[in-house]
């Protein structure tokens, strides 16, 4: 490039400088205004109040009958009926199984014919006792002999009747163990199971952590006893409500050292059994409350490198981050239980807008703080709060 193509160029520069330099000048050779300031961004805020919040504990749990009893046959034989259709309801006292009754009845007969022969050496013998022409020994011999094949008859009526199985209790019969045909040898052979399931029993296993924060307040302790008027609600396993509510009616005395538990079981009426044995369903316990405790909107909390915060206007309507300890959820509400205080203005929506020393616009939410419950009143167990 040459000499005079470098003068130009450097000309054209200088030119151009000159025009920006001067395009940033007012009239006056005064300097342009500066950019117009955003305004504060508008957030709404909500003022935390201590109060009394209802708190509730949810756990996973299994469908128990009410009562399981086992179908044996007390005596053998080869099984000829089954008038039951499994997985129905039976009666007490329906036929489930008739056994072949033919050894039997003749061990009935051989019984019977011993008992008349053991009534008439009796009879005979009796009135040669007066007259001392027997001993009174043979006359007592005679005696247990009858009494011997009395109880030897009333053995061989009962096998005869153990020969027809029938059901010892009202309930939905499972399946059969022993069809037709097979030879039952005795109560050894389990032919099917009878379970009532209406009431049934819904068992939960809260861990010995959980028991020991219940038992530490006086309240909840005696809340968590049987009769203690918690209310147990259940979901079933595609979402829905079970109609029925439970009572707790039984909680272990012992902890499952192989899972570090204890049981507590519900007892629901279950009129429509849509509740059946081995099923897992959700359970819900309402009726514990937390007394003067502070909440907020799960929506205000917010998680980042590894804490837990929220944002609060400060003096000057400044926005200012504060690390909080949270406990279980209450709802659609946090139970806060260290980093706040009574009278501090939480950000709960416009959060995404605002960062620590930014001025921001605050508007009260409408109305009082609702109670930290839903419409359900469903909470969950959270990391680094209550189990």
């Amino acid at each position: 490039m040459s000499v005079r193509t470098l003068q130009n160029t450097g000309l054209v520069s200088a030119v151009a400088t000159a025009v920006l330099l001067g395009g940033c000048a007012g009239e006056g050779g005064e300097a342009a205004p500066e950019m117009a300031a955003f305004p504060p961004p508008a957030v709404t805020v909500e003022t935390v109040s201590a109060g009394t919040v209802p708190e509730v504990f949810e756990f996973t749990g299994e469908v128990v009958p009410y009562r399981r009893v086992e179908v044996r046959s007390r005596v053998d034989g080869i099984i000829l009926e089954r008038p039951f259709v499994e997985g129905q309801v039976v009666q007490q006292g329906d036929v489930l199984y008739e056994l072949e009754r033919v050894h039997h009845e003749a061990a009935y007969r051989g019984a019977e014919a011993r008992l008349e022969n053991a009534e008439s050496s009796l009879a005979r013998l009796e009135p040669l006792l007066g007259q001392r022409a027997v001993a009174q020994q043979d006359v007592d011999n005679a005696r247990a002999a009858l009494a011997d094949a009395q109880a030897a008859v009333d053995q061989a009526e009962r096998d005869l009747a153990d020969a027809t199985v029938r059901a010892g209790m009202t309930g939905r019969v499972g399946q059969t163990l022993m069809d037709l045909g097979a030879r039952v040898s005795g109560p050894a052979d389990l032919l099917t199971t009878i379970e009532r399931l209406d009431p049934v029993y819904v068992s939960f296993r809260p861990s010995s952590e959980q028991f020991l924060a219940w038992q530490q307040d006086a309240q909840w302790r005696e809340l968590i006893q049987p009769g203690g008027g918690l209310t147990v609600e259940v979901t079933l396993p595609d979402g829905s409500s079970f109609p029925q509510t439970g009572l707790i009616d039984f909680v272990a005395p012992t902890v499952d050292a192989a899972t570090g538990t204890r049981e507590v079981r519900a007892v629901f009426q279950n009129p429509d059994l849509l509740l059946a044995p081995g099923q897992f369903v959700r359970v819900r316990l309402s009726g514990f409350t937390r007394e003067n405790a502070l909440a907020v909107p799960q929506r205000a909390v917010q998680t980042g490198m590894g804490r837990q915060f929220v944002y609060v206007v400060g003096p000057g309507d400044t926005a200012q981050a504060r690390d909080v300890t949270t406990g279980p959820w209450s709802g659609d509400r946090w139970i806060i239980l260290e980093g706040l205080l009574q009278g501090d203005r939480v950000i709960v929506d416009g959060v995404q807008k605002v960062f620590p020393g930014m001025p921001v616009q605050p508007t009260e939410a409408s109305g009082p703080a609702p109670a930290a419950t839903d419409s359900s009143g469903a909470s969950s167990p959270v990391p680094g709060g209550a189990p």
